[in-house]
């Protein structure tokens, strides 16, 4: 089977009062295009939990203290080709130092005809 992949997910949690300005800066940089629709993203509410080493310069929450955070998990569909730029917008807008990020390939529907 050889599939190529053309697009992807970018998926990534932020603080509720962070949304709207990471969602705008990886549009801007080129995700959340589908057909001829531009900034399409999907956000769910959900409740984050770290605990910040006593190296960490945490953004919310204190050193060596578990936290739980209500968040956004924002959802973009991205061009391979454009994926270092809206990973660059995304890490410069969010506040976290270590956002998650999870990458998914997708399959182009049209592998299924």
């Amino acid at each position: 089977m050889n599939i190529n992949v053309k697009n992807v997910k970018i998926i990534v949690t932020i603080p509720v009062s962070n949304v709207n300005e990471v969602r705008s800066a990886v549009c801007d940089a080129g995700a959340g295009i589908i057909g001829n629709y531009t900034n399409c993203s999907m956000s769910t509410k959900c409740i984050g939990t770290f605990k910040p080493n006593g190296k960490a310069n945490p953004y919310i929450g204190e050193k060596e203290k578990l936290e739980f955070v209500e968040e956004e998990k924002l959802e973009v569909i991205c061009e391979i080709s454009k994926v270092k730029d809206v990973l660059k917008a995304l890490r410069n807008n969010h506040p976290y130092e270590e956002p998650a990020i999870d990458i998914i390939p997708l399959i182009d529907e049209s592998f299924f005809e």
